[in-house]
């Protein structure tokens, strides 16, 4: 493992071992809860109480017994496909389970979860020296459509036989890695690296033997990738005061990416705070001034109608709930290869962690 700097808030040994272990665990929108379960026996530790609900969001909760609620929360599942339809030659077409990004498919290996367990398979694409036999020039392009599965089977029949049914769940293969620099890549970093640093956060408070006046519940949510349904629904159960999201957000410092559409933010700088009408300005205001106070580094990005995240589930919520967004910088967004700075993860630990000894109930987040 590379090591860094130690701080109080440089990742364990141990804890290290549980992103690995994590992040390569398939918890694609919808079948989050082989994950779950990891994520529930990992933080149950540091924790008073845990609960899930019907669709599978997960809770740890520290002082129950308090009126007064707030909210860490990350979600736990990942882009992947659907089987859609099986040919009479065995190979399968999919549908999207999330914004999964077709472009990057070609090529790559998969795991069909089908009903008699895990099923190796392939995207199939067709050789360079093939591609340009319907008689013109123009290279075909990866498409939904086109795309297709080879499991190997030669015929319907034998696809079946492995357990592949219409509606059986697909994702990559690929997982953890670490390369230069510190730099971290996996295939569902957005948003797994989020539930490890909630967690992270309640390991803290329990060591380090932090006392909170509040009930605070760290909440890993499923179906963000498909309309943040999983905080709506913990949402409205909860009733929380406050919240405090984390999610990713995009470097904008790799080619094909504009500046001025996209805003500056880079991975190793530390993580991102967001000004949009969902952010509470007072809340934002109260975590601005904890990076500063404990000189964490922090970025920004504005959004100009909904920040895409379990944020904007939060803040509209029941009467509206008090809502801010804490980013982790990363690469290559929705592809197999999401790439994040070591750096990054610790500091938006400590950023959320330092948030949450800051506020109390009696913290005035009152526009008037």
């Amino acid at each position: 493992m590379a090591k860094s700097k130690k701080s109080p808030f440089s990742i364990s040994e141990k804890s290290f071992d549980f992103l690995k272990n994590y992040m390569n665990n398939p918890s694609p929108v919808g079948f989050e809860t082989s994950g779950q379960k990891m994520w529930l026996n990992y933080i149950k530790d540091y924790v008073d109480t845990t609960f899930t609900d019907p669709y599978g969001t997960a809770v740890g909760v520290i002082n129950p017994e308090k009126k007064f609620k707030i909210v860490i929360e990350a979600h736990a599942d990942e882009i992947s496909w659907f089987v859609n339809y099986i040919t009479s030659d065995g190979l399968i077409y999919l549908k999207r389970n999330g914004g999964v990004d077709h472009q990057i498919a070609p090529s790559h290996r998969v795991i069909i979860h089908g009903k008699k367990g895990h099923v190796k398979a392939v995207f199939g694409w067709p050789a360079i020296h093939t591609r340009h036999g319907n008689g013109d020039n123009k290279e075909q392009q990866p498409k939904v459509e086109n795309l297709f599965l080879d499991c190997g089977a030669r015929n319907k029949k034998e696809a079946e036989d492995l357990g592949i049914h219409i509606g059986a769940v697909v994702t990559y293969s690929e997982g953890f890695d670490e390369i230069a620099y510190g730099n971290l890549i996996g295939r569902a970093f957005d948003n797994r690296i989020g539930g490890f640093m909630i967690a992270e956060v309640a390991r803290l408070l329990k060591e380090n033997k932090k006392t909170i006046p509040y009930s605070l519940y760290v909440v890993n949510a499923v179906q963000e990738e498909i309309g943040l349904r999983g905080a709506e629904m913990i949402a409205r159960r909860i009733k929380p005061d406050i919240a405090i999201i984390t999610d990713v957000t995009h470097d904008t410092n790799t080619p094909m990416i504009n500046k001025n559409v996209q805003g500056d933010c880079s991975c190793g700088k530390g993580p991102a705070l967001t000004y949009g009408p969902a952010v509470h300005n007072k809340l934002l205001g109260v975590i601005e001034n904890v990076a500063t106070k404990n000189k964490i580094p922090v970025q920004f990005q504005a959004v100009s109608r909904s920040t895409g995240t379990d944020t904007d589930s939060f803040a509209y919520a029941n009467d509206g709930c008090p809502s801010a967004l804490i980013s982790i910088p990363l690469r290559y967004m929705h592809t197999t290869v999401e790439m994040i700075h070591r750096d990054d993860i610790e500091n938006t630990i400590r950023l959320i962690y330092e948030s949450v000894l800051a506020l109390s109930p009696k913290t005035n987040l009152s526009y008037f």
